[in-house]
């Protein structure tokens, strides 16, 4: 096993499966990444609401890398274990015109920075939300030719935005290129589901991760274990659907639980689909990043290790 340091200087603003690798890692292999914030550096702990009017759009949402992974192709999966997530002193959340759900409602630039400390960031004087760390923008390069945004995310992963992609988390990506092409940033000390204004508590990070392989074993879309001691989740299974349509991502969302089920305790689809039915919850893990939403199905991890197919 051989060990990575990225700096967050090096870093690109577009999924492109032809952007030179930073580093090549194998099987087993573990990386320390260095986030730059959601801003890319253009907001500091002393910025106001005005400096969000003169943001650069095109170099928001940076992510660090990406990461050639050997022996990964397309049709594989790409596991990656999330060991820790180290957050910054401060954050900023903000309403920038023209963004989240309710971008009608609220027109005008709005931002608040957070100080973050022991355990809790403050969004406003003696109002403290518990920090729990998460990466908001994760994922792999997509085949088709780019550039493609950071922005919305893919069946590749992405700006997915799912709060419970933090320590001690493992997500199963599938493989669109030769060696995956890894990339990760938008750290966030706190987020709800859906993000409902289009940021968390954004901050810098430091990320150490692990990248493994499982040949011909890509999922429909991007997977996610929980570890038992998660602060949000417990020990859970979670499976995504991403798309512009909310409904057919929700579909798509248990259709793959389905096949998460199935496979991994041998009931038939009917029967994986009640389970779903009695047991799964549905959320709305991000609703903000146009075109496209992501829908997750979670199921408690002990329920599949009781589950037996029945003839």
């Amino acid at each position: 096993m051989s060990d990575f340091s990225i700096h967050r200087g090096q870093v690109h603003h577009a999924w492109e499966r032809t952007v030179k690798p930073v580093a090549t890692l194998a099987p087993g292999d573990e990386a320390v990444l260095e986030f730059q914030d959601a801003s890319g550096g253009q907001l500091a702990a002393g910025s106001t609401s005005a400096d969000l009017e003169e943001l650069d759009f095109g170099t928001l949402n940076p992510v660090t890398g990406p990461l050639y992974v050997t022996g990964a192709e397309p049709g594989d999966a790409l596991v990656v274990d999330i060991l820790d997530v180290q957050v910054g002193e401060w954050g900023w959340t903000a309403c920038l015109p023209g963004f989240g759900l309710l971008a009608d409602d609220f027109p005008d630039p709005h931002l608040r920075i957070s100080a973050i400390a022991g355990g809790y960031a403050e969004l406003l004087p003696g109002l403290r939300v518990p920090v729990v760390p998460m990466i908001g923008t994760i994922g792999v390069a997509p085949p088709e030719p780019g550039p493609h945004s950071v922005i919305p995310p893919r069946r590749w992963g992405g700006n997915m935005d799912i709060r419970h992609i933090g320590p001690g988390a493992r997500l199963i990506l599938p493989v669109g290129v030769a060696g995956a092409l890894l990339s990760a940033g938008d750290a966030h000390a706190a987020m709800g589901d859906g993000e409902v204004c289009g940021t968390g508590v954004e901050t810098q990070a430091t990320v150490r991760l692990r990248v493994d392989v499982r040949k011909g074993a890509a999922p429909r879309t991007p997977v996610i274990e929980t570890d038992p001691v998660s602060a949000r989740t417990g020990a859970a299974l979670a499976t995504t659907g991403i798309g512009p349509d909310l409904m057919e991502a929700a579909k798509d969302a248990v259709r793959a639980l389905i096949d998460e089920i199935s496979a991994r305790t041998g009931l038939v689809p009917q029967d994986a689909y009640l389970l779903a039915s009695v047991a799964a919850d549905l959320k709305i893990s991000e609703i903000v990043d146009a075109p496209n939403w992501v829908v997750t199905a979670h199921v408690e991890r002990a329920l599949l290790n009781g589950a037996q197919a029945q003839t």
